[in-house]
C-alpha cells in the first residue's frame, strides 16, 4: 500500500522531511478494523513526534492521528462494526498512523462517523473531541449541575474550539471564558459559544477588568508554564486545573495547597497505550459526539483543507501547525493514495 512516512526526524522545511513508501497491507488483530483512509487531520502531536532528533528508523514510520475512512475488513473478535461502515477515530500513538492508504485501528477506539459531515469535516474532530471530553468531564469532573466559571486557555485551537462547544452544550450553569489574542481568533471563540474572550497575553489583567477574580475550573491547552502562577492565583478554593500541554519547567504544585486545588493532566492516548479495561469508553464518547453533530448541537472545527496527501502537502501542514497560530483544524484528503 502507499503511505507518506519518515525514516529521519527532520525540520518541516527539509525536502526529505517525508518520503513516499510502499508498505505491506496491514493485517488486522482480533479487535482491529482495517480502514481505507479518506481524510486525515494534522495535530500538534504530529509535529511533536516528528520534531528533529538524531534517531533514524530502521523502516519507514507512518505518523497521523485523526482519520475518517471505510472499514474494508475486520478482525476475528470485532462486534461493533462491519465492512462498509464509515468510521472516525484518533488512533493509537504506539501503532502505525493514518498517513497511509490503509490503517488498522482497534474497534474500541473508533465509532461511526457523523453522516451529516464530509470526510474532511469529520476528520477534524476525533482527537480534539476525545481530549476535550476527557479533560472536562473525566479529569475535572464537570457535569450539567456544575456552576461557576470555566476558563479555556487556547480557545481558538483545535482542542479549545471543541471544548468551548462541549462546555456550552453540557454545562449550562457555567460561564465559559476562552482566551485568544487576534481579532480572527477572538471572533472564532465567540462563534464556538464562549461567553467571554480575554487576551492570554494579559490574562490576569483582563479577567480582573471583567470582574473575575476566581475561576472554578481551568482547562489549559498550551503554555502551561507561562500561565501557571496566574492559574494558581485565580483558582477558586477547591478548584481544578487540567492541562494537556507539556512543560520544559517543573510545575510548583505548592502554589495549589492553600486552596486545595486539584491538578490533573489529560493524554488521550492513555487508554490505547496501556490497553486499559475501559478502552471502549472512547468508542462511546465518539458515538455521542457524532450524534450531537448530526443533531446540529456541535459543528466541525475545520478551517483549512489540502486536497491531496503527498510528501509536500504533509510537510506544509506540519509547518502550518507548528507556527502555532492555527484557528480551528487543518485536514488533508487522502484518497489519492488509493490510486
Amino acid at each position: 500500500m502507499k503511505a507518506i512516512a519518515l525514516t529521519r526526524y527532520l525540520p518541516s522545511n527539509h525536502p526529505e522531511c517525508f518520503i513516499n513508501a510502499e508498505l505491506p497491507t496491514p493485517t488486522p488483530r482480533e479487535h482491529d478494523l482495517l480502514v481505507k483512509v479518506a481524510a486525515v487531520s494534522v495535530n500538534p502531536v504530529d509535529v511533536k513526534v516528528r520534531a528533529p532528533k538524531e534517531k533514524v528508523e530502521p523502516a519507514p514510520r507512518v505518523l497521523g492521528w485523526d482519520a475518517v475512512g471505510e472499514v474494508v475488513a475486520v478482525g476475528s473478535a470485532v462486534t461493533l462494526f462491519k465492512p462498509g461502515d464509515r468510521v472516525w477515530y484518533a488512533g493509537d500513538i504506539s501503532r502505525p498512523g493514518s498517513n497511509a492508504a490503509l490503517q488498522c485501528i482497534d474497534e474500541r477506539i473508533a465509532a461511526l462517523a457523523p453522516s451529516s459531515l464530509s470526510d474532511a469535516e469529520a476528520a477534524a474532530l476525533p482527537l480534539t473531541a476525545i481530549t476535550a471530553w476527557e479533560a472536562l468531564f473525566e479529569r475535572i469532573g464537570l457535569n450539567s449541575e456544575s456552576k461557576g466559571r470555566l476558563l479555556i486557555i487556547g480557545g481558538a485551537g483545535g482542542v479549545g474550539s471543541i471544548a468551548i462547544q462541549l462546555a456550552r452544550h453540557f454545562l449550562p450553569k457555567m460561564e465559559v471564558i476562552a482566551t485568544a489574542s487576534r481579532p480572527q481568533s477572538r471572533d472564532w471563540c465567540l462563534q464556538m459559544g464562549a461567553d467571554l474572550v480575554v487576551n492570554h497575553h494579559h490574562l490576569k489583567e483582563e479577567l480582573l477588568a471583567n470582574g473575575i477574580d476566581k475561576l472554578d475550573a481551568i482547562f489549559c491547552t498550551n503554555a502551561t508554564e507561562k500561565h501557571w502562577k496566574t492559574m494558581a492565583e485565580l483558582s477558586a478554593p477547591f478548584g481544578h486545573i487540567c492541562t494537556i500541554a507539556e512543560s520544559a519547567e517543573p510545575w510548583d504544585l505548592s502554589l495549589l495547597k492553600a486552596k486545595s486545588v486539584t491538578f490533573s493532566q489529560e493524554f488521550m492516548f492513555t487508554r490505547s497505550l496501556f490497553n486499559t479495561p475501559d478502552m471502549v469508553r472512547q468508542h462511546e464518547l465518539l458515538t455521542a459526539v457524532a450524534r450531537l453533530v448530526d443533531l446540529g448541537k456541535l459543528s466541525t472545527t475545520l478551517t483549512r483543507t489540502l486536497p491531496t496527501l503527498t510528501t509536500e502537502t504533509l510537510a506544509e501542514a506540519h509547518r502550518i501547525v507548528e507556527a502555532g497560530d492555527m484557528v480551528g483544524k487543518l485536514v488533508i484528503e487522502s484518497r489519492n493514495l488509493h490510486a
